[in-house]
This record gives structure tokens, C-alpha cells and sequence, in this order.
């Protein structure tokens, strides 16, 4: 509903009253304002502390977690939940030694296709979720069309895998594959 109202504006010898109508809700655009403003750019310095200390440790308490952010503990509790909220945080962890399990062999694996419209696209992408050992699968801008991170007990259950599996996935037309001596970094 408009409503009318005027707004008074000053000069230095007079006062000036200019009438204006109203023809918003004002309160649903600040909720609408509030809910969506949150993007990258606006996380404040605090909220990057809170992240930056989750990756480290996600098992912090939000006590400890107040500590490292300057912050009581009831504040970072609304911060997280809100960065969950938001898709910040997407969830919790543990990071298993893999060697130890007996998954020590790790190979890169370029991929091309035979078809990259979308539809071959989409029938790749579903299709590798239903292969446990491949463990990443990104998307490249390169003369192949995927990489993937395939996780294996040894060169021969790689061996297997990839004549079974990634070779059978759909539109798959030719593989690369580069075996990793020693993992240097993996966080």
C-alpha cells in the first residue's frame, strides 16, 4: 500500500517541505537485503579467522575456537552456524591416513572424450560417482577433457580399474596415466 509522506529539505535561508510516496515494504527488503548479502567479499576478518581455524581443526570446540578469533564463545557460535548456513562450511571430516588403510597407490588419470556435448557430459559426471576408487574428478580447459585422482591398493588393482571401470565409463575415448612416487603435499 503507498503510503504519503514528506521529507523536509533544508537550504540556508528556507526550509522546503517535497512531498514523496512510499511505495515499498521496507522491512521485507531489509530481511530480503540481510539474507542475501553474505557473499565472499563480505566475510569480515573474524569469519575468515573462524574458517581458516576450522580447516586447520575441525574438531575445535567453540570455546577454542573463541580463543583463536578473540571472540566470546556464544558470537562464534552464531558465526558458524551462519557460515554453514551459507554454504561456507559444508561439512566435517576426519582425514584417515590412507597408506595405513592399504590405498597407498595414487595415479592421475587424464581423460578424453569421444563426445563433449552436454548430455555425454552429464552421463560422465554421474557415472563416475559410482566408482569408489576414483577419489577427485575435475573438469580441465586442456587438450583432454578430465583428470582424475584414482586411489588404489597397487599398480595391478589400478591396472584393473582402470581396464574395468574408467575405460567403461561412458564416451570415455582415451586415458593417460601418471603414478605418483611420493606425495609431498595433501591437505
Amino acid at each position: 500500500m503507498a503510503q504519503a509522506s514528506t521529507i523536509a529539505v533544508f537550504s540556508r535561508s528556507k526550509e522546503i517541505d517535497i512531498p514523496v510516496r512510499l511505495d515499498y515494504d521496507l522491512p521485507s527488503i531489509l530481511a530480503n537485503s540481510i539474507a542475501n548479502s553474505m557473499t565472499e567479499d563480505q566475510l569480515d576478518r573474524i569469519d575468515r579467522n573462524i574458517l581458516s581455524a576450522l580447516a586447520r581443526d575441525g574438531r575445535l570446540s567453540m570455546s577454542e575456537l573463541a580463543g583463536k578469533v578473540g571472540l566470546s564463545k556464544t558470537p562464534v557460535q552464531a558465526r558458524v552456524k551462519r557460515l554453514e548456513k551459507d554454504g561456507y562450511i559444508r561439512g566435517y571430516q576426519a582425514i584417515i591416513d590412507r597408506e595405513r588403510m592399504g590405498e597407498g597407490h595414487v595415479a592421475f588419470v587424464q581423460v578424453k572424450l569421444s563426445d563433449t556435448r552436454s548430455a555425454a557430459l552429464d552421463a560422465f559426471n554421474r557415472s563416475v560417482q559410482a566408482v569408489p576408487e576414483i577419489e577427485q574428478c575435475h573438469m580441465m580447459a586442456s587438450s583432454f577433457d578430465y583428470l582424475l585422482k584414482v586411489r588404489t591398493t597397487d599398480i595391478a588393482a589400478y591396472r584393473r580399474v582402470l581396464g574395468e571401470r574408467i575405460s567403461a565409463l561412458p564416451h570415455v575415448a582415451q586415458t593417460s596415466t601418471f603414478v605418483a612416487m611420493e606425495t609431498v603435499k595433501d591437505r
